[in-house]
């Protein structure tokens, strides 16, 4: 009862000091109360299995055959994709269960309090309204070909975007509980239309639509090895973008069993789902249309299935954008830490939805993806081995709110994150050949790189020796 009206109190406190509205998440960048972590794996699987049955699942696998490959080329380079990204992802999530904050607060214990905010926070943002955008762009499409043949009038895909993007951006803006609610209940709406999606597809009179078609098309390229790498890497490094970001989702969890068990789980139900609904579209069609919705609309002239596409489309950007603005909006927090969890995400809100506005958002996938994975690979690779190796799991959580505390490093900036994010970057760019996977070697030369210069540099320097050291064994040179 006691840590109950605790946790009241500090929620009330937070109201007053950003001025925000009763009945939103008041938490931003501040840690979780003990008594407020009761999320259990359920809820963090519905999030995440929603989070990945969406447009830019379901499209990435039509786009995979529709570049060459097999149907079971691509979803085999998807689900790998994603589920060796989720290494990385868990790891990083255990902090939001351990203490509570959201990843952008973390990544001040590794890029100091003002690097932090200049490097993985100003990127996320960006991630977070590209991903809104192309998300809400993906779905606006879809609906537009819907509504073409429900009322046989061309709509604007512009204007559909961005009323689509207000709609979607209302649950985000009022924080965690809304989303855990969503989700409980568009999963099995969404896993329902699924299934009837896959039939409807099937029962085609083109025979190129019958699974066995489906299965044995041998796309124009089959199981090449360069396109196979280059969707695996686009599945991976999009995944990677939220790196930052999924301690986020996991704060409210009750336990680190829970997260593993939930995250995980619907890491690889949910790419294996996706993925086949998109691949299964663009085989059946020899790699001409990787959206299915747009195929289906196509296709079908009953106004109950088009409804229920519609439904779908709508309950699926929602889920998924509704995490994106949540994680934009954190992001901006840590960055203007005056500023609520409920204006930033208003900004973040209000950002992505003029993005979406900006149709070479969907033309220039694989372009926007490949380049978050150049930025966010060596930030994903310095964040998990500093944490693993040098803190060893263990942070001092008052001193990531102190600018003159042990993560202050060099007037608030860890020069060696900063230096091997860098070179990370430049390795991703112009070395690491693209048949050798470069989101994971980006990651293993940045991290395995920042975490031997660390050594070398602490022991000489007392900024990096405090910092870089785990919380209860702050060595002697911090005074």
């Amino acid at each position: 009862m006691a840590d109950a009206t605790l946790g009241a109190a500090i929620e009330s406190e937070l109201q007053h000091r950003y001025h925000q509205p009763k009945g939103v998440e008041q938490f931003g960048i501040e840690a979780i109360p003990e008594s407020r972590k009761t999320v259990k794996w359920y809820d963090l699987f519905a999030i995440i299995l929603n989070f990945l049955i969406s447009p830019s699942t379901i499209l990435r696998g039509g786009l995979g055959v529709a570049a060459g490959l097999s149907f079971q080329a691509s979803v085999a380079a998807e689900c790998s994709g994603i589920v060796v990204a989720a290494i990385f992802y868990v790891i990083m999530a255990t902090v939001g269960v351990d203490y509570g904050i959201p990843g952008q607060v973390a990544t001040r214990a590794v890029y100091g309090l003002r690097g932090s905010k200049l490097i993985p926070s100003f990127l996320r943002s960006i991630a977070s309204c590209y991903w809104f955008a192309f998300q809400t762009v993906i779905g606006a499409t879809a609906i537009c070909a819907v509504l073409k043949q429900l009322t046989g009038t061309q709509y604007s895909l512009i204007w559909v975007s961005v009323i689509f993007g207000v709609i979607q951006a209302f649950v985000a803006i009022v924080g965690y509980e809304s989303l855990k609610q969503l989700s409980r209940v568009a999963l099995p709406v969404k896993l329902a239309m699924f299934v009837y999606l896959f039939v409807l597809l099937a029962n085609q009179a083109d025979p190129n639509f019958a699974p066995a078609a489906v299965l044995s098309y041998p796309g124009k390229s089959g199981w090449d090895w360069v396109i196979f790498v280059a969707w695996f890497n686009a599945a991976a490094a999009g995944w990677l973008t939220m790196i930052t970001d999924s301690a986020d989702f996991c704060r409210y969890s009750r336990s680190r069993a829970d997260m593993w068990i939930g995250t995980v789980s619907a890491s690889a139900v949910g790419t294996m789902i996706s993925g086949s609904l998109g691949a299964y579209a663009a085989a059946a069609t020899l790699g001409k249309t990787a959206n299915p919705f747009v195929l289906i609309a196509g296709l079908s002239t009953s106004w109950i299935t088009l409804f229920l596409i519609l439904v779908f489309i709508a309950l699926d950007n929602w889920t998924i954008n509704v995490l994106n603005l949540y994680t934009g909006g954190l992001s901006i927090s840590n960055m203007f830490e005056r500023l609520g969890r409920f204006w930033t995400t208003l900004i973040a809100s209000v950002f992505g939805i003029a993005l979406s506005a900006v149709p070479d958002v969907l033309n220039s996938y694989l372009s926007y993806a490949t380049l978050l994975g150049n930025f966010f690979s060596p930030i994903a690779g310095v964040l998990v081995f500093d944490y693993l190796i040098l803190k060893r799991t263990r942070l001092d959580v008052p001193a990531l709110f102190t600018l003159n505390g042990r993560y202050r490093y060099w007037a608030g900036f860890n020069l060696i994150a900063v230096a091997w994010t860098v070179l990370g970057f430049l390795f991703y760019m112009f070395c690491v050949p693209a048949t050798w996977i470069p989101t994971v070697c980006t990651i293993l030369f940045s991290g395995i790189g920042y975490t031997i210069t660390a050594m070398i540099v602490s022991a000489r320097s007392a900024p990096m020796a405090v910092g870089s050291a785990p919380a209860e064994l702050m060595p002697a040179a911090a005074d």
